[in-house]
């Protein structure tokens, strides 16, 4: 069994957001470095011809690689103060975040230091997916959760888990987030399928179909 089956889900979540955002990066440096005076260059994420950047969305670009360059910047440096190591060395943003990612087993100690990390990334990697023109997909699963018995179970391909959406759902584990942040929502990542599965009346193939983006489910809003 793998190590990170032990690990806290918000550890697990922590690591998903932060190998999405690794992806994304490039990509957003990529689409400020497109050349306006290309004609006709293709169309956009949305659909739109692309005749050229325009100059709001070079703009919304720039500034999101300018705050999540800076955000990761300052992301490393609070959890090497908060956990006593010496001043980080300098590197690229995905240098930063590899970094940070190797040192999720001992931020994990800290809950209070694991959520604001968990914050921080999930808060980049969703506005480098906006900047890029790229939605959250969210998949309605049928069954109920086995927490709240609610017919609120969505997965979210994107970060690799299974959510509750009903705000009041709290899971019996006091050290999980849905129990210190009222806006934080019970998941259940990869490792815990199976007893989600069972648990929920759901369909292991379903769960991993939606998770794959091979479901035939309705994507739906949150």
């Amino acid at each position: 069994m793998s190590k990170d089956a032990f690990a806290h889900p918000d550890r697990i979540t922590a690591s998903r957001w932060i190998t999405v955002l690794v992806r994304q990066f490039p990509e957003l440096r990529a689409e400020l470095a497109a050349t306006p005076r290309r004609s006709g260059a293709g169309r956009r994420r949305d659909g739109a011809d692309r005749h050229g950047p325009s100059a709001p969305l070079r703009l919304r670009v720039s500034d999101t690689l300018r705050d999540i360059t800076d955000g990761v910047v300052e992301l490393e440096e609070a959890v090497h103060d908060r956990l006593g190591l010496p001043p980080a060395a300098r590197g690229t943003v995905e240098v930063r975040l590899v970094r940070l990612a190797g040192l999720l087993e001992r931020v994990e100690a800290d809950p209070v230091l694991m959520r604001h990390l968990l914050d921080e990334v999930s808060a980049m990697a969703r506005r480098c997916a906006g900047a890029l023109g790229d939605a959250e997909p969210v998949v309605r699963l049928r069954g109920r959760c086995p927490l709240c018995a609610s017919v609120s179970l969505r997965a979210f391909p994107l970060r690799r888990a299974v959510l509750c959406i009903n705000p009041g759902c709290r899971c019996p584990h006091p050290a999980c987030g849905c129990h210190a942040d009222r806006a934080h929502r019970h998941s259940w990542p990869e490792g815990e399928w199976a007893e989600l599965s069972a648990g929920g009346g759901i369909a292991l193939e379903e769960i991993t179909a939606a998770l794959d983006g091979r479901s035939a489910a309705p994507a739906v809003n949150r």
